[in-house]
């Protein structure tokens, strides 16, 4: 058996805007349209949440014959894909549950209507999927990762002109995975990549790019025709998140037997691509839905304002209609994303973040001709925050939520917070919160920066509508004078490496919380400000990066030799740090024993203050 095939990246949610600057100059060279540069998925961490029964599970159905013949067949314009003679359209979703739970999962997607899944990676581990998936009648779409996967953000890079060794090997391990499941009946076709012409970018530039996106291309033809000798029952396609990477296939890549692409907000005008490009060959969306991160608009804070719950109901209902109304060419497609996680990229995309149905859900089993659901999710009409852009930290701040059950149930309502647009962290964590019904007091985090809050409305019967807006913490306001704004500061050490650095003492002085001082990686260490005179002193502000203090002291002194302690603590946790004292001196520092993290210390400012 061959070596098991790398495992693909999880999601990669963030699209970064110099990344669409770098997107909009490829496009107008290749003559295509960025229809997403998709999140990749792989499978989700084993402790999953219990399966949602919107659905009663149907009769079950007797396993399929082995061997069977899945074929695009028709001419021009008039295609479509059929199962043992009879037609078929993909009516998917992307699957994220761990693939040894497929069993739990599964019959809730029948129940939905669904009949595909599609997968990033193929291995030894999604033998369960597919025989889960075959009891059920559903067939899985099998993917295969090549680098440079998962488009724009992605790594990985391979250079497909001279390394013939990964090229060999990937080739060895394909094949051996398709000889392993061809007669498997849960099989539908074989996707080999994702996204990665369009990736390239992040590894080649200029002619050498050209060069590898044509060598990949020719590559991923080797591939096709390898797996049409080993399986000749199967389709085999190739996923791009780029329709003007269709151009290179067609060129280049003649063995496969239709396009593939993952596209969001831009989804219906894959059509109108595919017609420009004057391709001979019918496709499938392999990811599809609600606009991403990547495609809207940003917010006050400047962070990508996320679509609200109903908006993302729609779009998936739009993305259906807009594959369905191309027809003889698309074939289907697998929407995004049948998901456990309840994560920032699980919010935005899952159908079941946390195992609770969503209205996205409810939309998709309608599309798809699903069992008419007996309860369905409380629907938000409404989320509006007291203050948006300047909520000091710690404090607190209102959310307003207009909130309706259609089934009249009772609503119960949670608070999470996210910090990605600060350390690039998916995780949610509770938020405090006070209240209930339509008005909430939320405690606003003590690090400061872009958070996501988000509003859980659950009624109790498995179903939840989240809504997600972005707030800023900032420094809570403090009275009275600061006699270390723009005065002289020094320290221990600065750091003097990495990104944005030097972070000398000054920037802790300098009134501008974008900037800071930042000390070498040890104990102890200290920041002084000198106030130029002898100075009475009832008020420090000390403003945290990350890499804050657990244990400190504010000291005073007349002469920067001599310290008398105002203030000592065991137990910072970072944010801002508001200390009242009572002392005279000229020189103020913090003097820093203990870190708090591996890093050393950091503070976007240090404020002195008489009141």
């Amino acid at each position: 058996m061959p070596a098991r095939p790398p495992v693909p990246p999880h999601w990669r949610w963030s699209r970064t805007r110099s990344m669409t600057t770098l997107l909009t100059a490829a496009l107008a060279l290749a003559g295509g349209t960025l229809t997403t540069p998709a999140a990749s998925a792989a499978s989700a961490a084993s402790a999953a949440p219990a399966a949602p029964a919107a659905h009663a599970a149907g009769p079950a159905l007797p396993a399929p014959a082995a061997a069977d013949v899945v074929r695009v067949t028709g001419s021009q314009g008039n295609w479509r894909l059929t199962v043992n003679g009879s037609p078929y359209q993909v009516k998917g979703l992307t699957w994220g549950p761990p693939l040894a739970d497929a069993a739990r999962y599964l019959p809730d997607l029948r129940a939905m209507g669904v009949n595909t899944v599609r997968t990033w990676g193929t291995d030894a581990a999604t033998k369960p999927l597919l025989d889960a998936a075959a009891a059920q009648g559903i067939r899985v779409i099998n993917g295969f990762w090549l680098q440079p996967g998962g488009g724009p953000g992605s790594g990985g890079c391979v250079n497909y002109v001279t390394d013939t060794a990964y090229r060999t090997s990937m080739l060895d391990t394909i094949v051996g995975w398709v000889n392993t499941y061809k007669n498997h009946p849960g099989v539908l076709l074989w996707n080999v990549g994702n996204e990665s012409i369009l990736g390239m970018q992040n590894c080649f530039s200029g002619a050498e790019l050209e060069r590898q996106r044509v060598a990949y291309a020719q590559y991923v033809n080797e591939v096709a025709g390898r797996i049409h000798a080993a399986d000749p029952n199967h389709p085999v396609t190739s996923t791009d998140a780029w329709t003007g990477a269709w151009a290179y296939l067609k060129t280049h890549a003649p063995e496969l037997d239709l396009y593939a692409v993952n596209s969001y907000g831009a989804g219906c005008d894959v059509q109108r691509d595919w017609v420009n490009g004057g391709y001979t060959k019918p496709y499938i969306l392999t990811e599809a839905g609600p606009a991403g991160e990547w495609e809207v608009p940003d917010d006050a804070n400047g962070v990508p304002a996320e679509p609200t719950d109903t908006q993302k109901r729609d779009g998936y209902t739009t993305a259906w209609n807009c594959i369905t109304r191309h027809t003889g060419v698309a074939l289907g497609g697998t929407l995004f994303h049948y998901g456990l996680e309840d994560d920032f990229g699980g919010v935005w995309f899952n159908l079941v973040p946390g195992g609770l149905r969503r209205l996205s859900y409810y939309s998709v089993s309608r599309a798809f001709g699903g069992q008419a659901p007996a309860n369905t999710p409380p629907v938000i009409s409404g989320v509006s925050l007291s203050r948006t852009t300047d909520v000091p930290a710690g404090g607190q701040f209102t959310i307003d939520v207009n909130a309706s059950d259609p089934d009249g149930d009772a609503i119960g309502y949670q608070v999470k917070f996210n910090s990605k647009y600060l350390d690039n962290s998916s995780a949610l964590q509770p938020a405090s919160f006070t209240g209930s019904g339509g008005r909430l007091t939320v405690t606003a985090p003590q690090r400061l920066g872009v958070w996501k809050v988000y509003v859980y409305a659950r009624d109790g019967h498995g179903n939840v509508g989240i809504e997600a807006r972005s707030v800023r913490v900032v420094a809570p306001p403090v009275g009275g004078t600061n006699l270390a704004l723009g005065r002289p500061a020094t320290a221990s050490s600065h750091q003097t490496g990495g990104d944005g650095a030097p972070f000398p003492p000054e920037r802790a002085t300098d009134g501008n919380t974008a900037t800071r001082w930042a000390s070498d990686w040890s104990d102890p260490q200290w920041i002084q400000v000198d106030l130029g005179q002898v100075s009475t002193v009832d008020h420090v502000q000390l403003v945290w990066e990350a890499a804050h203090a657990r244990a400190y002291q504010i000291q005073i002194s007349d002469d920067a030799t001599t310290w008398r302690t105002l203030y000592t603590t065991t137990s910072g946790d970072g944010g801002a740090d508001d200390i009242d004292v009572s002392g005279s001196g000229r020189y103020v520092r913090m003097y820093g024993t203990q870190r708090a993290t591996g890093y050393g210390y950091s503070l976007y400012e240090f404020g002195v203050y008489r009141r």
